[in-house]
């Protein structure tokens, strides 16, 4: 819970001196963390489906939930209800716990890391994060790993603009290039 005590006491001053907000409750704050993985390789192989299944598992410590297609795409090879991702959705106190980790653990862990990019953060002040390989979670041992996978972190904010989101992603600790 130290980034929770850290936006509290930190972040929400900080944020209404910058913007010129009256309010705490009006001051932009993390709603949601969603984690994505596709499953597209699961389409050949079963056993994919577990292997993405048991990471996220491991990750976000909720079962997630199976996404399936919504129209058969022949090109593709995918059929209407075949499963084609898992997502896991946080909130409360385990998203504060799993971005606290995301920052301080996972982001060093990265091979050849610099930082966020500012596109990364789109028009509504979200940040959404593409990793290639999920081994750089502490959770995930790197000799129980039997297929490599990616997926994406999406966190979704109460910002009204990019520049809010922005800043309130900088005064979290996100290392978000200059």
């Amino acid at each position: 819970m130290r980034l929770k005590e850290k936006y509290i006491k930190e972040t929400i001053p900080y944020m209404k001196k910058k913007f010129g907000i009256d309010n705490s409750f009006a001051v932009p704050k993390i709603v949601k963390v969603v984690l994505n993985a596709g499953t597209g390789p699961g389409l050949k192989d079963p056993k994919f489906n577990e292997v993405v299944e048991k990471t996220l598992i491991r990750i976000s410590g909720q079962k997630p939930v199976k996404t399936s297609a919504k129209k058969s795409i022949s090109a593709f090879k995918i059929r209407e209800g075949l499963t084609v991702g898992m997502m896991v959705t946080l909130r409360a106190r385990r998203m504060y716990d799993f971005l606290d980790k995301l920052i301080n653990v996972t982001f060093p862990r990265i091979r050849d890391f610099r930082g966020i990019e500012r596109t990364s953060i789109d028009q509504d002040g979200n940040l959404n994060i593409g990793f290639r390989e999920h081994i750089a979670f502490p959770e995930i041992k790197s000799d129980e790993i039997e297929k490599i996978h990616g997926l994406e972190v999406n966190i979704v904010t109460t910002a009204k603009n990019k520049e809010q989101g922005l800043e309130l992603f900088k005064s979290l600790g996100f290392p978000i290039k200059e």
